[in-house]
């Protein structure tokens, strides 16, 4: 038989079980439910309308057309942006989209080699209010930095065909190190946005430094898995026929293969899917950033899409600042929603001190669960990894 798999027959199911037992107290377990289901719903209207609120925001960075009026952040009441590693694929892509955003009044673009001030000088002939400044090297990483609401880190070296994110740690692990150290030094009270792959690694490598610095909050340092919900609402929009712009899938787990779990009965609007329908997108969706390296033949992983994601990842986490309510996104953070998982991605609600609330998993399908149980002891040991790579290292005299 054909498994069609929705949000009410996922929680019909765990209700029915009991059913004949119809007693005072399985009425109210159903209620309760119920109720946790209307405000999961609400949830996700509210993140359907939040997308919309950012791609409006978007259009408004756009110069005056017609009868559009645009305001433009202010050097006083607009935020400072950073992005570490500007001048690579995503940087390069991600900071033009930045220079859109009318909510940024300044744009510090670094990067370790020259190029990045001629990224900087090419970026600043773009007719939009926010200032940009290109820094280079370890010895202007601090005047960068300082000041910075929000810094955002894709530096790193690419995937390449054959590796896995996990490969990339050696190199990876020390560049994101020294980044979180210098955010330690110059600017401790910035959310700080992680993109450098393994992000199951390098987050609890960022937030390590933090501690060893005393500066830690958890509600400041997010890894960017908003790649995978974006993918996630591409393809079962184009699959189902959806406006992409309606369409919430949450995305849980970590940022790497199998710990890569959509929860497509989860998706809102309610959407329908078959096992086969389930299978393919899991697999493509856990797969995805693999697409991309192979189609790329050596040239490179997913930069654009990746750019996009973390664009809007950086918008939200600013609107959250400015104090805008209901902002929702999905991110890899430090929280105990797991039992024995120190970080994990779930949707997490954005506000002026960064994550405000991080969301249970919620009902999942058997089907699901399988998945979650098989993603945990893969993303503990890229967890403990990142971990060990700070608590293990010889501690400077």
């Amino acid at each position: 038989m054909t498994m069609m798999m929705t949000t009410s027959s996922t929680a019909s199911s765990a209700v029915g079980n009991n059913s004949i037992a119809c007693t005072h107290k399985t009425r109210n377990v159903v209620s309760s439910r119920s109720s946790i289901k209307t405000q999961q719903h609400q949830q996700r209207k509210a993140i359907s309308m939040s997308r919309k609120a950012t791609k409006t925001l978007t259009r408004r960075s756009q110069t005056r057309r017609g009868a559009s009026v645009v305001v433009y952040a202010s050097q006083d009441d607009g935020f400072k942006v950073a992005v570490l590693g500007a001048a690579g694929g995503i940087g390069q892509s991600l900071s033009l989209l930045l220079k859109m955003n009318p909510m940024i009044s300044e744009l510090a673009l670094y990067d370790v080699g020259q190029i990045v001030k001629g990224v900087a000088v090419d970026l600043s002939h773009c007719n939009t209010a926010s200032t940009v400044n290109g820094f280079c090297g370890n010895e202007e990483l601090g005047e960068a930095l300082k000041g910075c609401d929000l810094v955002i880190i894709p530096a790193g070296v690419p995937r390449k065909p054959g590796m896995t994110r996990d490969d990339l740690f050696s190199i990876n692990a020390g560049i994101v190190r020294d980044l979180t150290q210098g955010v330690a030094d110059h600017c401790p009270n910035a959310v700080v946005a992680i993109i450098s792959n393994p992000v199951n690694s390098t987050v609890p490598i960022a937030c390590e430094v933090m501690k060893q610095n005393g500066k830690f909050d958890k509600r400041k340092i997010l890894g960017v898995t908003t790649l995978d919900i974006v993918r996630s609402d591409e393809f079962v929009s184009t699959l189902k026929g959806l406006d992409v712009n309606d369409v919430d899938v949450p995305v849980i787990g970590g940022h790497a293969g199998i710990t890569i779990l959509p929860l497509l009965s989860q998706t809102f609007p309610q959407t329908s899917f078959s096992e086969k329908e389930t299978e393919d997108l899991t697999i493509r969706i856990q797969n995805a950033g693999t697409e991309v390296v192979e189609a790329k033949a050596g040239g490179g992983s997913a930069t654009l899409s990746m750019a996009y994601a973390a664009a809007r990842m950086g918008e939200a986490i600013l609107r959250g600042l400015s104090g805008e309510s209901d902002v929702y996104e999905c991110s890899y953070v430090s929280s105990d929603i797991v039992p024995d998982m120190p970080f994990f991605a779930t949707k997490c609600k954005l506000g002026k001190e960064g994550v405000e609330e991080v969301s249970p998993i919620g009902d999942i399908t058997a089907y699901e669960q399988e998945w979650l149980d098989k993603l945990k002891p893969e993303l503990k040991a890229q967890i403990d990894k990142g971990i060990s790579f700070i608590a293990d290292a010889p501690q400077k005299i």
